[in-house]
């Protein structure tokens, strides 16, 4: 344990505001949100203020656990950007200023009024940027808009809702936030391309925009792009919504996203899947695995059927989560400025389609073992050119990808642990308050993270990567090893864990004992 000791001690980081100095201290498994409202606290600021740091050079830092700690003398620069309300009132603007700006493109083609109103929005942009802008001015802007969109809706009857039946928040997700997307290209350097390929690759050093241009540097550097003829623009329109249509769960969330897709990436090429698979299996795989989760509540299938919430009644307690993950990937994909698969033939994204949506409902653990034993049928005599036999085998790859934290190295995975059992205590409490059944794995007073992680690593992770190093040994040097030692690990920990709880009892027991003695 003692070589561990340096895992848990503080970073702590020096914060000038105003010619103030302050000192902060946080640990790693803070997120960035919770270390912003630390520094916000820190330096007298509202909480939910949104702010930027600044080395003395005015390099903008990135506030997140691996930001680089600094010292009394060259402390970081604190400047105020937005409060939490302003930021999500002038996205809301924007989404409805945009609506009007498209809307009016359609039916009169003035292409003055789009070039106008984008101005408009560049320059209201930039007084957020600069000054921050008023609550009662952005309510405003909304009450003009509305009135603009009544007058519209007076001209055009269609509907404006690209997802009739999903119970997606109507104020935010499947329409783009502007026409083309304004997260910026970050040009990857060679030794981040290389550490992009493998399981080892650090998941947590990197912001939501510098996530989505890695993704978009896998599909191209797999060729997809260009063999799918797919438009680069549309293609970072994608991405933005995917990204957007994520929630901020503490695990089921868009870093988890990238998580599995990067795990996929690298799979691809260790196992040199480019070789043994055509084209469309690769774009199958890397697109199901973007989408595996869109939309996910944070509470699973379990939880749904008990609940009896819309999800379960509408899929008939079939996979509801993951019926529901395809069904908004598609939505998405109906959007004609999104739809990355617009220059394929009818038949191709009939295939793609049916592609995907099988691996996305083959993430459902209740499936484990029955997709599992379907695949070890067919090992012995797995044959590339049979359909149904790669069917199978990119079931188990999404499967391995969507639970392959513990394959990273400890200082990556580990984080992981933490998050989920976050959002396994978040459901087993409110199942508590409804009276539902709750699991022995997700109750906070029964679990701990040898017990979650051991059981898990020995029936699960484990037999399935020993199943797939049959078909691919390289995966065993790579991804079966660290699942060894992880397992290993644990098993200390729970050895240790233990020994601590006897102990306990054993002084317990001790202290009753010379309590009677003396009555």
């Amino acid at each position: 344990m003692g070589s561990n000791s340096s895992t848990y001690r503080p970073k702590c980081v020096y914060l000038d505001i105003d010619g103030r100095i302050q000192k902060v201290a946080f640990n790693k498994y803070c997120n960035s949100r919770d270390i912003m409202d630390l520094f916000c606290i820190a330096t007298g600021l509202p909480r939910n203020t949104t702010i930027s740091l600044f080395t003395a050079d005015d390099c903008m830092v990135s506030i997140d656990p691996t930001m680089p700690a600094n010292s009394e003398r060259t402390p970081y620069k604190v400047i105020p950007v937005a409060t939490e309300q302003q930021t999500e009132k002038e996205e809301l603007f924007q989404n409805l200023l945009l609506q009007v700006v498209e809307q009016f493109s359609r039916v009169f083609k003035i292409d003055e009024l789009r070039t106008e109103v984008r101005n408009q929005l560049a320059m209201l942009e930039k007084r957020v940027e600069l000054e921050g802008l008023k609550v009662a001015e952005i309510e405003k802007c909304k009450s003009d808009i509305k009135k603009m969109r009544d007058e519209m809706a007076a001209r055009n009857n269609r509907s404006n809702c690209p997802c009739k039946y999903s119970f997606l928040d109507e104020n935010k997700k499947l329409i783009p936030r502007r026409d083309v997307p304004s997260y910026p290209k970050y040009m990857l350097s060679q030794e981040t391309i290389e550490a992009l390929r493998k399981p080892t690759f650090d998941v947590w050093l990197w912001e939501p925009n510098e996530m989505l241009s890695c993704l978009e540097h896998m599909y191209h550097d797999l060729g997809l792009v260009k063999d799918f003829n797919i438009n680069p623009i549309t293609l970072k329109r994608w991405l933005l919504c995917i990204h957007d249509n994520y929630r901020n769960n503490p695990f089921h969330n868009f870093r988890h996203c990238f998580c599995v897709t990067q795990m996929m990436y690298s799979m691809i090429s260790l196992c040199s899947l480019q070789v043994k698979l055509s084209q469309m299996d690769i774009l199958v795989l890397m697109t199901a695995s973007v989408c595996h989760d869109l939309d996910h509540p944070g509470y699973n299938n379990t939880y749904q059927i008990n609940a009896r919430t819309e999800l379960a009644v509408r899929y008939n307690d079939i996979s509801p989560l993951e019926n529901h993950h395809c069904a908004v990937a598609f939505q998405i994909l109906a959007q004609p400025e999104c739809n990355i698969f617009s220059n394929v033939d009818k038949e191709q994204f009939k295939r793609i389609r049916q592609g995907i949506i099988t691996l996305i409902l083959a993430t459902d653990m209740a499936r484990h073992a029955e997709i599992l034993d379907s695949f070890k049928e067919i090992l012995d005599s797995f044959d590339y050119a049979n359909e149904e036999h790669v069917t199978r085998l990119k079931m188990v790859l999404i499967k391995c990808c969507d639970i392959s934290n513990e394959v990273r190295p400890l200082e990556v995975a580990e984080p992981w642990v933490d998050c989920l059992l976050e959002e396994y205590f978040m459901q087993s409490d409110r199942e508590k308050s409804e009276g539902l059944p709750v699991a022995p794995f997700m109750d906070r007073d029964k679990v701990t993270k040898p017990t979650a992680q051991i059981g898990f690593l020995k029936f699960v992770l484990i037999p399935m990567f020993q199943i797939i190093t049959k078909l691919f040994p390289e995966v065993e040097e790579v991804m079966l090893q660290p699942l060894w030692e992880s397992r290993d690990r644990y098993e200390e920990l729970k050895q240790i864990e233990d020994a601590m709880i006897k102990e306990l009892q054993k002084k317990k027991n001790e202290s009753l004992t010379n309590g009677n003695k003396e009555k």
